[in-house]
């Protein structure tokens, strides 16, 4: 499944689009421990360098810390959506 990568007006946060609605629910989790209970949302946050992930209808954003790089975290998020969707979408 094709996710798309748009940047955010603020520099911390890239919008990850998903190819249809998936979220019924705004769901936004601030730390690891936050995300444990979300498949999606957990793995991203085990990526490192994350502080927040937020949830709504057909994309996921995501926070990263300042001084981590998105090129080294763009791709690994979108595997990590790509694999949630592979898991709930058959």
């Amino acid at each position: 499944m094709s996710v798309q990568v748009q940047q955010t007006p603020n520099p911390n946060a890239m919008k990850f689009t998903l190819p249809e609605r998936i979220f019924p629910s705004p769901q936004s989790f601030a730390s690891g421990d936050a995300a444990a209970a979300h498949p999606l949302a957990a793995a991203i946050f085990a990526l490192g360098g994350v502080y927040n992930v937020f949830m709504v209808q057909d994309f996921v954003t995501v926070n990263k810390l300042p001084d981590v790089e998105w090129s080294v975290l763009t791709v690994p998020v979108q595997t990590c959506i790509a694999e949630y969707l592979s898991s709930i979408i058959r």
